[in-house]
Parts: structure tokens; C-alpha cells; sequence
């Protein structure tokens, strides 16, 4: 028996929940239908609107004042200012305090582990200390036991960047014997929970070994804020940070790092927990393989359940299952495909006119996706909608180097915004 909703959303990343959410908010019944976990476990947890220009120029301070510049098919030309405006209200709603930005129209600098400077629209909270724009001088830890963040190598490049603050890095040893091997929520769990480490508590031993190293920054009374990778608690981050900046005597915050990402992980759980509460309906674990159709619309997506293929049936459906990364797009030396539908996906016959010499180059295949008119349904080659009632929404969609631009999540939120709200419109 297939199972049916009004609208249907294939995918589990922000574009997939924002679809979803926005579709439910207009009063469809949405199921959101996910293969896997999210990429977004896999991200910052940062949301960027517009970073740099189409020429590379930036960072910028103020996003939508680039948008002009962009070419016709990116999806900001799409949607419009305005509604990536509504967009990032709907993300302000859903996320709640948890995030910073939404007072101003202009982009943060925040400090990357990498130690460059990233500019974006929307940030945790518990990363709100290290803004590019505060003078305090500043202290990075890293933990030797994770090797992809090394606090010095951050503070150095930090410095060749030109902040407009002291910094310096230090490296530790973490309190307690972990498994070389341990993940970053091990760290985070024994923060939460403030774990006995030697006989002393997870927080003050960390901050006993900190302390030294405060002192050798700057010219007058060191560091008064001090960044860690971003794992100071899975659930009580807040509660992590105040204890520790009470004990450093400077405010403790978080860097955003790369994989595994708490903050991404973090932002997966108040996306899906506003989902929930939209009463959207989520089916995951189950990879979406083929579809059936009749008169030009999409009538049900087969969904692998091991023995058997069990049909999801609905009036509309949303397309977000991401781009190459995500596996929503798929290459191979004669072309690009969208494998579930096998929408269009505009490239060049000649392979070699994919990319250009220069590694760091404006290379073509980054903005290799599919086309969508301005309700978002994907377009053949001619032009035509694939199907009336099928629309696709963030990383799957081409016409802007996402990537380079620092624009992916406000390409996901507008794009998944229209999306839901189409299709939601026209049930």
C-alpha cells in the first residue's frame, strides 16, 4: 500500500527542512523522505548568504549588494533579495536563540581552524566571541589528540590576515585518557556532563591547563577571550562555556571546525526538532531509487526498504538531494546526471571544457546543476518543466560556484523557501 502526503521532500539537509517546514507551514501534509544522515553533520554550521562576488571580490560586507552582479541562472536571481530575506526569517524562527546575525544586514568575520577569516550571515552563539570585529586579544587551543586543529597554526595565519587584535595559540594535552581514536563528542560528552577526570572535574582541569598560556598574549593583561575547537558540549553548551570562561577569567568560545562537526550537528537537531513540531512527517534511513509518472507529473518516488520497493505517493514533490558532494548530481566522463529523475543537467560535450588548468581557478563543473524556473521546477533542454509538479531546491540547483561564492546555505534556505511554498500553493 503506498503511503501518501500532500507534498513530499526528498533529501535531509537545510534545503530538504526548509522545503518541508515552509510547505507545512502553509497547511500541506509533508513528509520529508531522507537516505542517510544529513551533510550537514559535515559542515560548519555557519550560514553564509553571499561572501564574494561573482569576480571573486570580497569578503563582502554587506551580501545583497552584490546581488545585481550575478548571472541570470543563479538561484538568487531566481528567488530575489526578498525572499532570501523571508528565508533567513524562517531560519531565525526555527533555529531560535541559537544563533546570532539576524540583527543586521551585514556579514560577520568569524575565524575559521583553518585561520582564515570567513564572512557569513548567521552563527551559534557559542561562536559569537571570536568575531573578526572585537579587539579583545585572544587565545587558541587546540588539543594535540586532534591533529586537524592546531591552535598555533591558527593564531599564525590569524596574525598574516591582519586582524585587528593580539592573538596567540597554544597547544595541550586534554584532560583524561581517551582513545587515540575518540571522537569529538567524546570530548563534548565529558564536558556536558563535567566528567572526573583524575579526580578533578572535565572543566576545571581543562581550564587549570589553559591558564598558563593566557598570559602570553599581548602586551598588558592577555587573552580575554579564548577559542577551542568546536566541541564544548553536545547539549549544555552553554552551560560549558559560562563555566569556563568563569574560570579563565576570559570569555570561552567555540571555532568552527571541520568534520565531524558539532555545529552542524547541532543545527541538524533544531532544524528537525522544528519539523517536528510543524508536525512534518520524517521517513529515514531508506534511500529514494526511481519514481513513477503519468501525463507529465510525478505520481509516487520508490523508496528501497530492503526486500521491496514501497511507493511514496503525493500531489508535489521537492527535489534537495544535494550536489556532487551529497550525491544529488552524478558524473561520469560523458556527462552530468540527477540520478532519481534524471532531470537536465546543462554541461558542455567536450569534458575537457569542464574544468580550467589552474587548481584554484574559475572551474565550470562547480556550477554544473540543475535549472529551475522561477517556482523552482527543473527545466529540459528546451526549456520545458520536467514534470508540473516536481521542483528541487539547494545544492542540486547549478548557476552559481556556491562553494566559492560562501553563498550555499542562503542558496539552500531561498531556494528550499520557494520550494515548500509552491508547492504547498499549488495543491
Amino acid at each position: 500500500m503506498a503511503i501518501s502526503d500532500d507534498v513530499l521532500v526528498i533529501g535531509g539537509g537545510t534545503a530538504a527542512c526548509t522545503a518541508a517546514l515552509a510547505a507545512a507551514r502553509k497547511g500541506a501534509t509533508t513528509r520529508l523522505v531522507a537516505n542517510k544522515k544529513s551533510t550537514l553533520r559535515h559542515a560548519s554550521g555557519l550560514i553564509d548568504v553571499l561572501g564574494y562576488g561573482p569576480d571573486g571580490e570580497g569578503p563582502l560586507a554587506d551580501p545583497y549588494a552584490a546581488f545585481d552582479d550575478l548571472p541570470d541562472d543563479h538561484p538568487y536571481a531566481k528567488v530575489g533579495e526578498s525572499t532570501v530575506r523571508d528565508a533567513l526569517a524562517l531560519f531565525d524562527e526555527a533555529v531560535g536563540d541559537a544563533y546570532r546575525g539576524g540583527h543586521t544586514d551585514r556579514n560577520a568575520l568569524l575565524p575559521t581552524h583553518g585561520g582564515t577569516v570567513k564572512p557569513t550571515a548567521r552563527y551559534p552563539a557559542g561562536a559569537a566571541a571570536g568575531l573578526a570585529s572585537d579587539e579583545r586579544p585572544m587565545l587558541v587551543v587546540g588539543f594535540r589528540a586532534l591533529p586537524d586543529f592546531d591552535g598555533r597554526m591558527v593564531a599564525d595565519h590569524l596574525r598574516a590576515a591582519g586582524v585587528p587584535f593580539e592573538v596567540g595559540g597554544a597547544e595541550i594535552e586534554f584532560p583524561g585518557s581517551f582513545r587515540a581514536d575518540a571522537r569529538v563528542t567524546r570530548y563534548a560528552k565529558a564536558l556536558d556532563v563535567d566528567e572526573s577526570l583524575g579526580g578533578v572535574g572535565a572543566r576545571e582541569a581543562l581550564a587549570e591547563r589553559v591558564k598558563p598560556s593566557l598570559d602570553d598574549v599581548g602586551d598588558g593583561d592577555g587573552a580575554e577571550r579564548v577559542g577551542f575547537p568546536a566541541l564544548l558540549g553536545d547539549e549544555h553548551g552553554e552551560e560549558v562555556r559560562a563555566d569556563l570562561s568563569r574560570r579563565l577569567g576570559a570569555e570561552a568560545f567555540e571555532v568552527p571546525a571541520g568534520p565531524p562537526s558539532l555545529p552542524g550537528l547541532r543545527l541538524e537537531d533544531l532544524l528537525y526538532d522544528a519539523l517536528d513540531e510543524a508536525g512534518v512527517r520524517i521517513s529515514t534511513g531508506n534511500p529514494a531509487v526511481g519514481y513513477d509518472s503519468q501525463g507529465g507529473r510525478v505520481t509516487a518516488v520508490r523508496v528501497d526498504q530492503g526486500r521491496r520497493e514501497v511507493p511514496y505517493e503525493a500531489d508535489q514533490y521537492v527535489l534537495a538531494t544535494g550536489g556532487l558532494v551529497g550525491k544529488g548530481l552524478d558524473a561520469d566522463r560523458e556527462a552530468v546526471r540527477e540520478p532519481l529523475f534524471g532531470c537536465h543537467v546543462p554541461a558542455p560535450a567536450d569534458r575537457y571544457d569542464w574544468f580550467v588548468d589552474e587548481a584554484f581557478g574559475d572551474q565550470p563543473f562547480a556550477r554544473f546543476g540543475v535549472r529551475v524556473d522561477g517556482g523552482m521546477r527543473p527545466q529540459t533542454a528546451d526549456g520545458r518543466p520536467e514534470f508540473a509538479n516536481l521542483r528541487a531546491a539547494g545544492a542540486v540547483l547549478g548557476g552559481g560556484d556556491f562553494a566559492a561564492e560562501k553563498s550555499m546555505s542562503g542558496v539552500s534556505l531561498a531556494s528550499g523557501l520557494v520550494a515548500g511554498r509552491t508547492a504547498a500553493a499549488s495543491l
